[in-house]
């Protein structure tokens, strides 16, 4: 790769973006990330509330090309949370996660920014089974609509690394809640702070490249294997393996001809369609 590439990653940044601040996992980094920044830019078009000390509120909807340019004006990495977060129908999906990821790797590419750390899903490989046990290198298997748009997120960071050097991490985010909710959790679950050290690791790990790694915590049951991506730095440090006895003890005995149940995407496998 070109020598753009080999510039080391500062431990902190002048000014972050960080998109879909006003969703889940974005409420949950936002506190978190003040303190690798100078200035934290936060975006989404929810409501984001009052900024706090060191923050600058700049609400943009995704399939805004122009507002885009602005958005990643004066940035130096971006934590990219932002757009449709669930199966839904494709014009939606179409919308926030296609064109506007499009739109925020082009002003990346015009405004210079060389680091962006993506919120791709496991729903990228939901169609493997839960006895298989898989790595960023075999093929995607999407099992919906939104499936289809992050692995179109991670060959489009992969064409603006090879083309331009913009480096990323597609991070594979598996469940990331405070505590398990069913068994298939058991094996995704993803801790806030290990979420929290996955994202430093990406933002902060010197030579990146074009990396896709798997977000969970170390738990006991996994489907997925990271070792492609140890070059990160990632190491989880909790686990789902003490909510377990509790978990198990809630759910109903499994039906092995339900797909949600045979597969690695859950219900994702059976949502749909939306246009009958």
């Amino acid at each position: 790769m070109s020598e753009q590439s080999a510039h080391h990653s500062p431990l902190r940044f002048k000014r972050l973006l960080l998109t879909g601040a006003a969703g889940g996992l974005g409420q949950v980094l936002r506190p978190r990330l003040k303190s690798r920044c100078d200035i934290l830019r936060v975006s989404d078009i929810a409501d984001l509330g009052q900024a706090q000390a060191g923050e600058e509120l700049m609400p943009m909807p995704l399939q805004d090309r122009s507002g885009m340019q602005r958005l990643l004006e004066g940035v130096d990495a971006v934590v990219h949370l932002g757009g449709v977060s669930t199966e839904q129908p494709f014009d939606l999906i179409l919308q926030a996660n296609i064109l506007g990821l499009y739109n925020l790797y082009e002003a990346a590419r015009k405004q210079g920014v060389r680091r962006i750390v993506f919120a791709s899903s496991n729903h990228v490989t939901g169609f493997y089974r839960q006895d298989q046990v898989i790595d960023a290198t075999m093929p995607h298997r999407p099992d919906g609509y939104y499936g289809v748009s992050k692995a179109f997120g991670e060959d489009l960071s992969r064409f603006y690394f090879d083309r331009y050097g913009i480096e990323t991490a597609c991070l594979r985010i598996g469940s990331s809640y405070p505590q398990p909710k069913d068994r298939r959790m058991l094996a995704t679950w993803l801790s806030y702070d290990d979420l929290e050290r996955l994202v430093v690791a990406s933002l902060t790990t010197p030579v990146l490249g074009h990396s896709i790694v798997y977000g969970m915590s170390d738990n006991t049951t996994s489907w997925w294997d990271n070792t492609p991506a140890r070059h990160i730095g990632f190491r989880p440090q909790d686990s789902s393996e003490k909510f377990r006895p509790v978990t198990e003890a809630r759910q109903a005995p499994l039906d092995r001809n339900d797909p949600a149940v045979l597969y690695q995407g859950g219900v994702f496998v059976r949502t749909g369609p939306f246009e009958d």
